[in-house]
């Protein structure tokens, strides 16, 4: 009788297997997904050992706990190539900053603008400040209209997600794309 043996290094520490299976009694799955019944740890095993197969606890909080019979290195192997997989397909969206000053030129008002648009449309959040340094901080109203301004030209694309906020002597908005 061949007794297949897990390494300790492919075993992680969440991972009840074979031999570290603590439980007297435990509820087997078979191979093919067919419930043996309850046995005791070292009968179920057995059964496992002469699958040629592993015994790997699934519902360890169950009563009594779950085990199944099943290969623990396909098993391993099939999960970390789901983590892989949902790991790739997860979406992170990137914040750009972007800084407008109260009294910006209309040319560099349109670059600024033209730049944001890009982002929005590829999916980026836009983070937009405006900062007040000095006497410019009497006139806050001159500085709510080019950012007022900026986000109106925005909307077809864009919604605000941070509505203006004045925090010290910055300003900042959040830009979200719009969803399609």
């Amino acid at each position: 009788m061949e007794v297949s043996f897990i390494s300790k290094k492919v075993m992680t520490n969440d991972d009840l297997v074979n031999e570290n299976i603590r439980f007297k009694e435990v509820l087997v799955i078979g191979p093919k997904g067919e419930q043996l019944g309850v046995m005791m740890r070292r009968e179920a095993l057995e059964k496992a050992y002469d699958y040629e197969l592993d015994l790997l606890c699934v519902a360890p909080n169950g009563n009594p706990p779950v085990c199944k019979i099943l290969d623990y290195g396909r098993y391993r192997f099939e999960s970390q190539k789901k983590a892989k997989e949902a790991k790739r397909n997860q979406h992170v969206t990137e914040v750009k900053p972007m800084r407008l000053s109260p009294v910006i030129d209309t040319h560099d008002f349109d670059t600024k603008l033209r730049q944001a648009r890009n982002w929005v449309e590829d999916g980026m959040k836009v983070k937009i400040d405006m900062r007040f340094r000095g006497r410019l901080i009497t006139r806050l109203e001159v500085g709510k209209k080019v950012m007022n301004s900026f986000v109106e030209q925005m909307s077809d694309i864009a919604s605000v997600e941070k509505a203006p906020a004045l925090e010290g002597n910055t300003m900042s908005v959040v830009l979200t794309p719009k969803k399609k």
